[in-house]
């Protein structure tokens, strides 16, 4: 079993990465998490080379992306929420997703052939308004070959609460890394 996590938080201590952690820590099969804000991928510039090849024409940390996305079992997109949104550095790197969509739509090629499982971790500031970053999540999920209903941890007004002292998150985090680990 291997578990692809897309972190969409810029702070290496922040809460979202604390609630990483302990998913993290429950794992006992493979992951591997790419921080948007450090990996080097640069979004998509809708140049309209993979609608032609079925694949992006640029060479950067993405072409590992693609590679894991499409052997793991289970992917996490875990992401602060900015004004209702995952992060723009995350929205970059799913943009560049658009060659799974290119390859499916222009060229009749399925590029992910094997399903997995998806789910969505968010962490705000506020109890605010997160849908939206939900919606992004699910659609980006089901691009990378998630299937069924998408598990959603929403740990809210962490401006005043730390993840960590979120009984309802905790526990749900910690029930995703158990589903997790379990076979399709």
């Amino acid at each position: 079993m291997k578990t692809l996590i897309l972190n969409g938080s810029p702070r290496k201590n922040g809460s979202t990465q604390t609630l990483i952690n302990l998913f993290t820590d429950r794992l006992t099969t493979e992951y591997k998490t790419i921080n948007a804000y450090y990996a080097d991928i640069s979004p998509c510039t809708d140049c309209r080379y993979c609608q032609k090849h079925g694949k992006c024409c640029k060479k950067d940390a993405m072409e590992e992306v693609y590679s894991y996305v499409k052997e793991c079992d289970n992917i996490l997109i875990a992401s602060p929420v900015y004004f209702s949104e995952l992060t723009p550095p995350l929205l970059g790197v799913f943009s560049r997703f658009q060659a799974f969509y290119c390859s499916h739509r222009f060229l009749g090629i399925e590029p992910v052939a094997k399903k997995k499982k998806g789910a969505i971790l968010l962490t705000g500031g506020s109890e605010g308004d997160y849908d939206l970053a939900e919606r992004s999540a699910k659609i980006l999920l089901k691009k990378m070959g998630a299937e069924g209903d998408f598990p959603l941890v929403y740990c809210g007004n962490t401006d005043f609460t730390k993840a960590e002292d979120n009984e309802e998150a905790v526990k749900k985090v910690l029930e995703l890394a158990e589903a997790f680990e379990k076979q399709h």
